[in-house]
């Protein structure tokens, strides 16, 4: 019998290998396990559960407003940067910039659309910043260029099968301008817009979503960042952006609650689809939940109203695509049905989105 080892000559068990013989053995053992060791992005250590993640309901508040365990340098601002446990140094990933909407919080956008649960399932890389005045504006935009260049830096580009903006409310809007945007125009395959703008006609906003504002702060369980109603002149100078279409070639998505439209179906036309040579729009099979999302807006529930959002719960979401898209982009909306402003999104639609997302080819 001889051992495993062979150099030159079959090496006989009992006898000693030589130094000479173990240095070149040892540095293919260290080579192997440093090829198949978890890579660690950001300086954050992956952990499972993800750290700061909301329990199934009632979040409290002091969570939800965590700013995140990574830290971009060059400004010193935290983020959340969520990605498997177990990615490996040349996996090909998803990688997803998700911004918060006006007065909100990275930790409460986290939950209100949890990518986070779907990391490991289907290879994401998410990146949840926060703006200091809970509002993004153009002096963010360094900050936002750090972080996607740090992860790009970190994956090596040709690892990063796709780049998504996603953002609700102001934070869809505020990915409306950065597309147009020299850094992004260049780096984004697509933008997921949650209620943050459609490109292409919508029903008129509902009055009931600006009563909301009649809501005590405070007022309701807890469970919310405290969202600002931007008010009908504000809202009316945020989407007067969507009617140019961008230059930049990206997939589109759009998501909505039913309340949000007035109750009004939303439009069959989209300059978007035009725009790639896309089919007539076809609708695919509904999104049953029955299981509620984590996070809603607390402070506005005395009086509420339907447009602005309710409590989470379980729900029906419609789902329509523009099929046959140039290139193999995706251009498609969705509707929660019974849902306003700031429901959480459930469980089973927040994977439809994921799936959409991922099946744009470009």
């Amino acid at each position: 019998m001889y051992n495993i080892f062979r150099t030159g000559r079959p090496v006989e068990n009992g006898e000693s290998l030589k130094p000479n013989l173990l240095i070149p053995l040892l540095a293919a053992t260290v080579t192997l396990v440093a090829k198949q060791a978890p890579l660690e992005l950001g300086g954050v250590a992956c952990q499972t559960p993800p750290p700061l993640h909301c329990a199934d309901k009632d979040c409290p508040g002091s969570l939800v407003i965590e700013q995140g365990t990574a830290v971009e340098p060059k400004t010193g601002r935290k983020f959340f940067l969520d990605y498997p446990c177990n990615l490996r140094r040349g996996e090909k990933v998803t990688f997803i910039l998700s911004l918060h909407g006006a007065g909100s919080y990275g930790n409460w956008q986290r939950h209100y659309f949890p990518l986070v649960d779907y990391a490991t399932k289907y290879r994401l890389v998410i990146a949840t910043p926060n703006s200091p005045t809970r509002v993004w504006s153009a002096t963010d935009d360094e900050y936002l260029q750090n972080i996607v260049t740090l992860v790009y830096d970190q994956l090596g580009r040709k690892n990063i099968k796709a780049f998504w903006l996603v953002g609700h409310s102001q934070g869809g809007m505020t990915s409306n301008r950065l597309v147009r945007t020299d850094f992004f125009k260049e780096r984004v395959d697509g933008w997921l817009s949650l209620s943050g703008g459609r490109l292409g006609p919508t029903p008129p906003i509902p009055a009931s979503f600006f009563t909301a504002a009649a809501g005590a702060p405070g007022a309701g369980r807890a469970g919310a960042a405290a969202l600002p109603n931007p008010g009908p002149a504000g809202l009316a100078a945020a989407t007067a952006a969507l009617r140019e279409l961008p230059t930049a070639n990206f997939s589109f998505i759009f998501e909505t609650g039913q309340h949000e439209l007035g109750d009004q179906p939303i439009p069959d036309a989209s300059p978007w689809a035009t725009k790639f040579g896309c089919g007539a729009r076809v609708h695919l099979a509904d999104v049953v939940d029955t299981k509620a999302g984590y996070v809603y807006d607390s402070t506005r529930q005395v009086p509420g109203s339907d447009a602005w959002g309710r409590l989470p719960r379980g729900g029906t979401a419609e789902v329509f695509e523009y099929p046959h898209c140039k290139d193999g982009r995706v251009v498609a909306d969705i509707v929660r049905m019974g849902k306003g402003h700031t429901e959480g999104l459930e469980p089973k639609v927040t994977e439809q989105l994921v799936k959409l997302l991922l099946s744009a080819k470009k």
